[in-house]
């Protein structure tokens, strides 16, 4: 039953474009639905699909065709998104989606910033669909659209390095420099790194994962860092802070998919990423702690956080409550359950 409210939910976001507005906000439907589906409210997802599909636009017209020799020319050309998604759909209906997966992950992982890391982000949520058991044609689609917006959007963190030092996750975190000046689009904040001497640096400065099993620790490890650092810092933007957190733990949730010698470099791509994130949009002081929200542990904590977070219907709440539930897993740190609470109080409702 809740496959099938899925693939409704993914037949419906199939139609429409992955960016609406003149602003090209992304279209977080089928992310959102996903995670209804999987936290158990999905008698929620018509409801909010409903409300959340009125303001999308449709999903741009192919113009010219990609090809398996062409691709490279399209790739981080945004206004082939109609393009991508129509090769990356022919993709699915040719091949098996873990080859199709397979294939262009490591393609893709040097543009991970795509559409401020959503197009990761939205490969993330469907590859856990169908890791879940949901191996329909509508879920396969849902991929194929992830992929397509990654491949349109492409954009790579300037300075990346791959992880070479002796830092923890949270060393590293705690040593992140900031850009000079954190205004302006995210162009031109990450047009700041290579000027900033030590950016690439800090990068190198968490510790390389001795082995894959290493890499995905050291991801969870991440995941959890993030977001509780959301609560201390996301007043800096709310929205833009919440990526730090959900980018990881897409990477986290995709690892299963992926063959062992891709978890390694996945960890470096991502870690670039939250770090970059965090570089130009997190402020330098914290957020006083009497000004924080507190949650207490317990069997019902996560599922009070997942139901507040559904009934406050913003599509960025709902998100990062699902990452905030796998980081405490992780960890057991109510902080990451009270940075869930923190989105909510800086994003206004939805409804």
């Amino acid at each position: 039953m809740s496959h099938a409210i899925l693939n409704e939910a993914y037949q419906r976001f199939a139609r429409t474009g992955p960016e609406w507005g003149e602003d090209q906000l992304t279209n977080h439907g089928p992310m959102a639905a996903e995670v209804l589906v999987r936290r158990g409210h999905a008698g929620a997802v018509h409801r909010w699909v409903d409300a959340y599909a009125r303001r999308l636009d449709e999903l741009p017209p192919a113009t010219d065709k990609i090809t398996d020799r062409t691709w490279r020319d399209a790739l981080g050309d945004g206004r082939r998104i109609g393009d991508w998604t129509a090769y990356f759909t022919g993709q699915m209906r040719e091949r098996p989606w873990r080859e199709v997966l397979s294939t262009w992950w490591p393609r893709l992982l040097p543009g991970i910033v795509a559409g401020a890391t959503h197009g990761l982000i939205r490969v993330g949520h469907a590859v856990r669909a169908l890791l879940a058991g949901d191996e329909s044609a509508e879920a396969a689609t849902e991929l194929a659209h992830g992929l397509a917006f990654w491949a349109a959007r492409a954009r790579a963190v300037p300075g990346a390095a791959d992880p070479a030092g002796e830092l923890d996750v949270a060393a590293a975190l705690a040593a992140l420099p900031r850009i000079p000046d954190q205004r302006g689009t995210v162009a031109i904040r990450f047009g700041q790194f290579q000027s900033m001497p030590g950016w690439s640096g800090s990068l190198a400065a968490l510790r390389a994962p001795a082995d894959p099993d290493d890499a995905r620790a050291r991801l969870a490890d991440l995941v959890a860092g993030a977001t509780a650092g959301y609560l201390t810092h996301g007043h800096g933007s709310p929205v833009l802070l919440v990526h730090t957190a959900t980018a990881p733990n897409a990477v986290l949730h995709t690892l299963p998919a992926l063959a062992r010698d891709l978890w390694a470099p996945s960890l470096s791509a991502v870690w670039a990423a939250s770090a970059a994130i965090i570089s130009a949009y997190a402020p330098r002081e914290p957020a006083p702690r009497e000004e924080l929200p507190v949650m207490s542990p317990g069997p019902d904590a996560v599922p009070e956080l997942i139901e507040r977070a559904t009934a406050h219907a913003d599509e960025h709440v709902i998100k990062f409550a699902d990452t905030a539930a796998d980081a405490y897993e992780h960890t057991g740190d109510v902080d990451t359950l009270a940075a869930a609470l923190r989105v909510a109080e800086l994003i206004g409702s939805a409804r």
